[in-house]
């Protein structure tokens, strides 16, 4: 089972919190999607995201954040401790959110933990651009079935719908982060209608950048917190990847553990 230790929610960023993040989860577990699906790593959870994805998986990252202020040095003190417990070794970290590339912050945090010898992902919807030390980008841009629409909407007002299709795709950051870094474009899909948004943009992507995006960099991922969601969405995205030509990832995490905290 996961590593996880309850952080304690602080609303409020204290005075002296200059090298600080707001941190929502920070456990040990199995890294659960994408190319390095099923390595065991170590998760640093930041709060706060600048879009709304009705079906987010982190809920109180983004619609209600909760967290804790952690200074660079205290989160990279408990990285460590993690990494090496009676309860496995880890050399990968993944930064996630939320989506952490919004705080400044997170570039001290990656520098640091490059430092200390980790190999390091970060989870981002490619709106942000940072430059940092990363080792592979794990870049979730948002597609049109991502929008929180009155009748998806979590809270039920469709108060986000307008901001959140506004800036779920940048292409300048996404260029620059594929340009930058080992790159993987993970789609959440929800149906085969959203297959040919994620062609239109990943030729988009391809004009832009000087990189080159292979199809095995485009990874296809069924939408579902739950495996009993799962169970109803993983064959169609499976089948679409196979179809397509792009890789099919899974979410081993919420097979294994279904929707538990700090998995």
């Amino acid at each position: 089972m996961p590593v996880n230790d309850a952080i304690e929610a602080g609303a409020d960023r204290p005075a002296d919190a200059e090298d600080a993040l707001p941190v929502n989860e920070l456990f040990h577990s199995l890294q659960g999607e994408g190319k390095l699906a099923g390595v065991p790593t170590v998760f640093v959870r930041t709060s706060g995201c600048n879009l709304r994805c009705w079906f987010c998986d982190s809920y109180h990252t983004s619609w209600e954040p909760t967290h804790a202020w952690m200074g660079i040095d205290e989160i990279v003190d408990a990285v460590a401790e993690r990494a090496r417990t009676d309860h496995g070794r880890a050399d990968h970290v993944v930064v996630t959110g939320g989506e952490p590339m919004i705080h400044d912050e997170v570039v001290a945090l990656l520098d640091r933990l490059d430092a200390a010898g980790f190999h390091t992902t970060v989870e981002t919807n490619g709106t942000v651009y940072r430059d940092a030390p990363i080792d592979l980008a794990s870049v979730s841009p948002k597609l049109a079935s991502s929008t929180p629409t009155a009748d998806r909407d979590p809270k039920g007002d469709g108060e986000w719908a307008d901001r959140h299709e506004d800036r779920r795709i940048d292409l300048e950051a996404l260029a620059a982060l594929v340009d930058a870094y080992e790159t993987q474009l993970k789609f959440v899909v929800t149906g085969r209608e959203d297959v040919d948004e994620i062609e239109a943009l990943v030729e988009r992507v391809r004009e832009a950048a000087t990189a080159t995006v292979a199809d095995s960099d485009v990874l296809l991922m069924p939408e579902g917190q739950t495996r009993e969601r799962l169970d109803e969405t993983r064959e169609a995205v499976a089948e679409l990847a196979a179809e397509y030509g792009y890789r099919y990832t899974p979410r081993l995490h919420v097979d294994l553990w279904n929707d538990a905290p700090g998995t």
